[in-house]
């Protein structure tokens, strides 16, 4: 399945076994189980720059939905998924790869917000199996964005500049035209961990390019709470100042 640029997507191996789409009984075989799909999730996501994953829709997408071995994952299978991947590793968890969206928005925060993905424990177990539906994706975690956003202003020198919300994620500041920009390389085994290159390349764009507005929120947040951003406006008029 090919992405807005053209690319297609490549399954894991172990999509292509049956029993990956159906819970495993022992307790270590089910760990790795669930290690895989929170990292095939994460770099489907990505790769499809998905950020909020409706599982509603997805459940009949190839993500979840094998056509070729008439296998799919239950809609509850999903759901237990994406709850070990909201759950820290201390608690036995995905490292917070994951956080449901309340039923009441998006989750949109100011600059006055927590830092990174914080609240997010208890924040599926309070809205039920019912609220249960729509997810944030980590492929990246807001504290992971903000230590993008920061290399880039530092690479960028975009230091003491003001640029809108709009600018930031959709304006030529963050193609590459001229300047160095970010090329991120994650692979599916792995989509937690980055290589870093500089790239001159006209044809690049920050990774942050596009980006779901909330997540660029709880992302900017972070770097509020650092005191090294500024976030000021309301809704469509907002813009940030980098220090």
């Amino acid at each position: 399945m090919t992405n807005a640029s053209g690319s297609t997507f490549t399954f894991p191996a172990t999509y292509s076994f049956p029993p990956f789409f159906t819970p495993q009984p022992n307790s270590s075989t089910r760990h790795s189980q669930l290690q895989k799909w929170s990292a095939l999730i994460q770099s489907w996501c990505r790769h499809h720059r998905i950020y909020r994953l409706s599982l509603i829709d997805a459940i009949d997408t190839p993500l979840f939905h094998n056509s070729a071995l008439r296998k799919r994952v239950s809609l509850s299978e999903a759901r237990a998924i994406v709850d070990w991947m909201a759950k820290s590793e201390e608690d036995g968890g995905g490292g917070r790869r994951a956080e449901w969206v309340s039923a009441g928005g998006a989750g949109g925060v100011s600059a006055g917000g927590g830092e990174g993905a914080g609240g997010s424990s208890g924040v599926g177990a309070a809205a039920g199996a019912a609220g249960k539906i729509v997810a944030w994706i980590w492929w990246r975690r807001p504290e992971e964005w903000a230590e993008l956003l920061a290399d880039w202003v530092e690479e960028t020198g975009q230091k003491n500049t003001v640029l809108t919300l709009y600018e930031l994620i959709e304006g030529e500041a963050t193609t590459s035209q001229g300047t160095v920009a970010w090329t991120i390389h994650i692979t599916n085994n792995a989509p937690g961990t980055s290589s870093r290159q500089n790239h001159l390349n006209t044809d690049c764009l920050a990774e942050f390019h596009g980006m779901d507005l909330d997540v660029m929120l709880k992302s900017l947040n972070v770097l509020v709470k650092r005191g090294k951003a500024q976030v000021f406006g309301h809704e469509d008029q907002q813009g940030v100042k980098f220090f």
